[in-house]
């Protein structure tokens, strides 16, 4: 398909390009040399053209321009120098300065046909198809030019397609991030919730109490309680009362345990009446 483009933006690309004559009018005067001035430039810059002379070719082509503004035949020309030399935006102000200043509707197809050709360069369908209609309203007969036509609207509602398919995954692409965006945000809804309801929880077992926490606690409390009721029953022969003691002694050692006693009690009771026969002592004043 673009091989078929190439070939017809070719085919049309020299319209014109050696007729030097294509708005002979007779004229008056000085505006009269003009013109066929501008003329024989252009016959001249036509054939260094063709001798691949671009630079001296342009040159000329402007001379010719500056004499007459009715030769649409040296801007067209340009035009075609231009496009060949890929610079579509030269070559189009060329074409429809070429379009403008044309006298006959034959020229001014010409004009239209190759400004849709730069259109079709440019991928600029839209355009291409408004100048290749321009161009058929000025010749409805050439077949080259509805060929154009038909591709450039073809093109144009690929192009379309095209935009809306992006257009779309684009609204996707968007859809998919709001709805991953509300998720995230639930989810962090949710998660604070949870928080919430998990700290008011807490709140709740602090003010009355975990279960679980006071049976440990019982349980250490008497587990304390057991080991100090350990602690404070006495041993085995200590601190028990002496008649559970004596019940534990044997008959001999009861006798030797109160003969002891008896003798100590003796010994008490001697002392004590030692003192009483001393009597108390009396102190006396020293006779000085």
């Amino acid at each position: 398909m673009k091989t078929a483009i190439n070939i017809i933006l070719l085919s049309g690309l020299f319209m014109g390009l050696g007729t030097t004559v294509l708005f002979a009018q007779e004229e008056e005067g000085a505006e009269k040399k003009n013109y066929r001035k501008s003329l024989d430039l252009t016959y001249e810059a036509n054939n260094e053209l063709i001798e691949e002379d671009f630079t001296e070719a342009e040159a000329t082509y402007r001379k010719a321009i500056a004499r007459s503004d009715k030769n649409a035949t040296a801007r067209y020309n340009l035009g075609n120098a231009y496009y060949e030399k890929n610079s579509l935006g030269e070559a189009f102000m060329r074409y429809k300065e070429a379009g403008e200043s044309a006298a006959s509707k034959a020229d001014k197809h010409k004009a239209f046909h190759n400004m849709g050709n730069v259109f079709m360069k440019n991928e600029e369908y839209q355009k291409a198809v408004e100048a290749y209609k321009e161009a058929l309203r000025n010749d409805p007969s050439d077949e080259e030019t509805r060929y154009n036509l038909a591709l450039a609207k073809e093109m144009l509602e690929k192009e379309k397609q095209q935009n809306q398919d992006n257009q779309d995954n684009q609204d996707n692409q968007d859809q998919n991030q709001d709805n991953k965006e509300n998720q995230d945000q639930q989810q962090q809804q949710q998660d604070q919730q949870n928080q919430d309801q998990n700290g008011g929880e807490e709140d709740q077992k602090e003010e009355k109490g975990d279960p679980n926490q006071e049976g440990d606690q019982k349980q250490d409390q008497q587990q304390e309680g057991e080991g100090d009721q350990q602690k404070q029953q006495p041993q085995e022969g200590e601190g028990q009362p002496e008649q559970q003691r004596q019940s534990q002694l044997s008959p001999q050692q009861i006798k030797n345990i109160l003969e002891a006693m008896n003798n100590e009690e003796k010994k008490v009771q001697e002392k004590m009446n030692a003192k009483k026969v001393k009597g108390i002592p009396v102190k006396t004043e020293k006779d000085w």
